[in-house]
This record gives structure tokens, C-alpha cells and sequence, in this order.
């Protein structure tokens, strides 16, 4: 048998490379998701009601404090000194003012 290929003809390799490489975050179980999902507005739908004086603490470390007046899947609206509207992604926790 003739390894040799016809004149003209190339060999095209596919070269080898690692696939791309994007940021991910674990996915949680769905039970979980749901479960923490039903408590967080649980637990807002009651600060609404009793117009309870919380104070958020944000990621940088910023205070805000007020009642909240309304929330959505992405973000709270604040009434305090000015009306915030504050992501919940940049929340790092909150509590009820005096405690």
C-alpha cells in the first residue's frame, strides 16, 4: 500500500483544544429553591403588613433604614428617610430595627 496522498490534497487535523471555560454557579435542587423561596417571601409579605422598621445592610456595608413597601423576585422598594429601590443581589442581610 502507497501512505502517500495525491498532489494537491491536504490533510486538515482538527486541532485539540480545551473547551471555553465560563463562570457557573451550582444549581440547587428544585425542592430546595422552592422551599427557601416560599420562606423569603413569607417573611416579607409579613414586614409589609406590619410595617415593620428593618434595617438592610448592603455588600459594601451600607445601611439602609425603613419600611419595605413592596418587592418583586429582583429587588425591594424601601421607605425611609428617601425611597430606595435596593436589588436583593446586593443585600447581605437584614434585620428589624431595635433587635
Amino acid at each position: 500500500m502507497n501512505s502517500r496522498k495525491p498532489p494537491g490534497r491536504t490533510e486538515i487535523r482538527a486541532r485539540r483544544t480545551a473547551p471555553p471555560i465560563f463562570p457557573f454557579h451550582l444549581a440547587q435542587p428544585a425542592a430546595h429553591q422552592d422551599s427557601y423561596r416560599q420562606a423569603e417571601l413569607f417573611y416579607l409579605q409579613k414586614q409589609i403588613q406590619a410595617q415593620t422598621p428593618m434595617v438592610i445592610v448592603l455588600e459594601d456595608g451600607e445601611r439602609i433604614e425603613g419600611c419595605i413597601e413592596w418587592y418583586d423576585r429582583q429587588c425591594l422598594k424601601i421607605r425611609g428617610r428617601a425611597k430606595s429601590l435596593v436589588y436583593k443581589s446586593a443585600i447581605k442581610y437584614m434585620y428589624k430595627l431595635g433587635e
